[in-house]
């Protein structure tokens, strides 16, 4: 696919996207290898309008182990479709609704204090936020189109390697 973007800017998007997916992949991976992890006490912690129902979720140990395996499984397969550009629409929404998910339900607002451990002393803005923007930003930006699988996919059903315009 033809693109209108410079190779600084193709570049850096895909930078972008290759680095959130790995952050995402990476995560994943870390829960998924820890036999002992769970998102329970960071589920009990949440606070602001969405509280109870994340408290819930943790309170029903069959609940709580369906949410830990959509947790490790989105979390792996969001970062796979950002690292390789495949389907990277669609693991770009789902990343945005977990980190979405992920910041109401610990949000960093005044008066909100948590016992888990957090990186920084934030008033509303966090990394989670700072990460949902970014990602939202590649949202309108079909870079897997140009450098992906989304690319070689298109190739193998069009047979067309060059096409008009992405806009």
């Amino acid at each position: 696919m033809r693109s209108d973007y410079s190779g600084p800017q193709l570049t850096a998007l895909v930078a972008l996207r290759f680095a959130i997916g790995w952050h995402f992949f990476y995560e994943g991976v870390s829960k998924a290898a820890n036999a002992y992890w769970t998102s329970a006490g960071y589920l009990d912690q949440s606070q602001g309008f969405l509280s109870e129902w994340f408290v819930d979720l943790a309170s029903n140990p069959s609940t709580l182990a369906v949410v830990d395996a959509m947790n490790v499984w989105g979390l792996i397969l969001v970062g796979l479709g950002l690292m390789l550009g495949g389907l990277t629409r669609t693991a770009t929404f789902f990343g945005i609704v977990m980190l979405f998910l992920y910041y109401v339900a610990t949000p960093p607002w005044p008066g909100f204090v948590y016992s888990i451990p957090a990186e920084g002393a934030y008033m509303i803005i966090n990394k989670t936020l700072i990460e949902l923007c970014a990602l939202f930003v590649t949202l309108f930006f079909s870079t897997g189109h140009i450098v992906g699988l989304d690319r070689l996919v298109r190739i193998l059903r069009t047979g067309n390697a060059v096409q008009e315009s992405n806009a």
